[in-house]
């Protein structure tokens, strides 16, 4: 999924010439606390309803506030995982979409990336979850696949996370089209990985809002 796959088409663009009382009716009106400000096919940065409230005057014209998130955007190929990212640094849950001209095509929340994700084959497709950790300079996917794949199996997707306490570290999970995975962990054991969490896809599925909450959490946003 790329970013132009995931523009949400029903948050519309503000202008510099409205006032803060259309923003505030807007922001109620889409369910959203930022919307973009845009001038001349030009993303001018974001407004969100915490700017106003604290100017105390809904009269005033949008170029009168101090915009924020100018930073906060991608290009219209920029994968789903870095669209994520660029929301986690600007720590907003709105992200805007430039085209190969820098000029403003529009906006993703962080919650249309995640249900496009949740809709994905690797989570939709039944399985079971394996929680690896590894030294990062021994990391090698190809490895790990041909090792799963030794045991009828196939890797539908993949996720690596820097261990928080050792830097040199990773945590790799992966989602396999199998929900018995004691063959696997076998051979991956046989060959010095180390499995930290195994769950099979009806404990994860029981448990999705509990998931989307940690990301969000670990999204820092």
């Amino acid at each position: 999924m790329i970013a132009t796959e995931l523009i949400n088409s029903m948050i519309p663009p503000l202008k510099i010439t409205d006032d803060a009382h259309k923003a505030i009716v807007w922001m109620e009106e889409f369910r959203c606390n930022h919307l973009p400000v845009v001038h001349e096919g030009q993303l001018l940065g974001f407004i969100s309803e915490e700017i106003i409230l604290e100017s105390n005057d809904i009269e005033k014209p949008l170029s009168d506030f101090q915009l924020i998130g100018k930073e906060c955007v991608v290009s219209g190929e920029t994968f789903f995982y870095d669209i994520l990212k660029v929301a986690s640094e600007n720590k907003l849950h709105i992200v805007g979409v430039l085209d190969e001209a820098r000029a403003y095509a529009g906006v993703i929340t962080v919650q249309d990336v995640l249900t496009s994700f949740a809709q994905t084959a690797a989570v939709q497709m039944q399985g079971g979850i394996l929680v690896l950790s590894m030294d990062l300079i021994d990391y090698s996917l190809a490895e790990i696949a041909r090792l799963v794949e030794e045991n009828n199996a196939k890797i539908i997707g993949s996720t690596m996370v820097e261990d928080p306490m050792d830097k040199g570290k990773i945590k790799l999970t992966l989602k396999i089209n199998q929900v018995d995975l004691t063959r696997i962990v076998a051979t991956l054991d046989r060959f010095s990985y180390k499995v930290i969490g195994k769950y099979q896809t009806a404990e994860v599925e029981g448990n999705e809002k509990e998931r989307l909450d940690m990301l969000m959490r670990y999204l820092n946003i």
